[in-house]
């Protein structure tokens, strides 16, 4: 029992973790005694279903390298020089000045670039400023590297948009960075240029930072086109995080970029390119014949393709919000508009023998086979967070089987 409730052996300490969760809500599904197949929209990871399929060109730029037996060996630590002025050109096309191949570090995947930017950035009596609800991994590093973390909510009600207002509140001279996760994950918005803007100028006004993580960069499918904050970077230095993973639907390639976008020079100071440098020298990289294959992805790849992602998630999205309005427990303040994830309110007041979000989701994933992240993963107790980039089948599927859940144990008077 955790404050009353019960908690099923998760930690919702510092080190809790997605996988973890997802873990444990996975071995409580008893495959023994039930026949229905386990539907899992807990994990950002479409590439289990055949409709989300990377590109052909991605597939031959990898086997070519591999075969050309040109990239066997060790690459530079910080990446192979053609893959980091690949990555610059391509993330240039969308700023109003150009990044060089050395404001550009090949990390294994955008995980990797985090931990960078935290371990580059802490130092004694430093804290962060995290969004909340956010990615947990960034609370994990920081843990690591002893930086106090302040948490900065957003706003469900404004479209998720960060609270200026707590940023000034929080931010001080010991604060080294402010993190912003656009498109949300784990909210599904999409910031508008306004309020990237508004963001900019407050980062800027405290001397501070932004850690721009754009993982789910150009997976919009709303009213807002997406904007990279490195638009901004004449204004506030920017590091900016992405990788292959979402985009081109790929994460076990463990291909991402740690970019600094800083026009006026602050990361090019010879002293700490040269720090950046020698810490990229304890870690390992991509498969180089991976790094090999990037430039021809990136040029190579057909806009159909990209077309194709953001339409099946669009009917994605659709599905799961006509489905959760028909669900009088749980509704979703705003409808996503980009990335592979939405987050959606849980009344537990209508509920019987439901405790909390943690305790909704153990109870789901026995009795339905539906795996689902419970908000506390991420930083709102009872809220969930529901991945829709699944096949449509097992979508539907799983939100017909959650809301005959929420009818079992609607309350007596609440029963639909």
């Amino acid at each position: 029992m955790e404050n009353g409730t019960l908690n099923h052996g998760v930690d919702t300490g510092s080190t809790i973790t997605i996988k973890g969760i997802l873990s444990l809500l996975m071995q409580n599904i008893d495959e023994q005694t039930s026949n229905k197949r386990v539907i899992s929209l807990g994990m950002g990871d479409p590439s289990a279903y055949s409709c989300f399929h990377t590109t052909h060109v991605a597939q031959e730029a990898v086997v070519d390298a591999l075969q050309s037996d040109k990239f066997n060996g060790y690459a530079p630590t910080v990446g192979l020089p053609q893959t980091r002025r690949a990555i610059a050109e391509y993330l240039s096309h969308d700023l109003p000045y150009k990044l060089s191949s050395d404001d550009v570090f090949i990390t294994s995947g955008c995980t990797q670039a985090i931990d960078v930017s935290l371990a580059m950035l802490a130092h004694p009596g430093a804290n962060i400023l995290l969004p909340r609800p956010g990615f947990p991994i960034y609370e994990l590093c920081a843990g690591f590297r002893h930086l106090e973390v302040r948490y900065v909510d957003l706003l469900p009600d404004k479209g998720w948009e960060v609270d200026l207002d707590a940023v000034d509140a929080l931010a001080d001279q010991n604060t080294v960075a402010l993190v912003v996760i656009n498109p949300g994950n784990p909210c599904g918005n999409v910031y508008s240029y306004e309020h990237l803007k508004k963001i900019a100028e407050t980062a800027k006004k405290h001397k501070i930072l932004i850690i721009a993580d754009e993982v789910y960069g150009h997976l919009a499918f709303g009213k807002n086109p997406f904007v990279p904050m490195g638009v901004f970077g004449s204004e506030v230095p920017v590091l900016t995080l992405g990788s292959l993973s979402k985009r081109w639907i790929v994460p076990g390639w463990r291909l991402g970029w740690f970019v600094t976008s800083d026009p006026s020079g602050m990361y090019r100071e010879p002293k700490t390119v040269e720090r950046i440098k020698k810490y990229f020298d304890i870690l390992g990289g991509p498969a180089t014949f991976i790094q090999a294959a990037v430039p021809r992805i990136l040029e190579q790849t057909d806009e159909a393709f990209f077309k194709k992602t953001i339409n099946l998630l669009k009917n994605a999205s659709d599905i799961l919000c006509d489905t959760i309005k028909e669900i009088p427990s749980i509704t979703c303040p705003l409808k996503p508009e980009g990335s592979m994830a939405v987050m959606v309110k849980l009344d537990i007041s209508l509920l019987e023998d439901i405790s909390d979000d943690i305790d909704f989701c153990f109870k789901l994933a026995k009795e339905e086979s539906v795996v689902i992240l419970p908000g506390t993963a991420v930083g709102l107790k009872n809220w969930l967070r529901i991945t829709f980039a699944v096949d449509s089948s097992f979508l539907e599927e799983g939100l017909r089987r959650t809301k005959s859940f929420c009818q079992r144990h609607a309350k007596q008077l609440q029963r639909y």
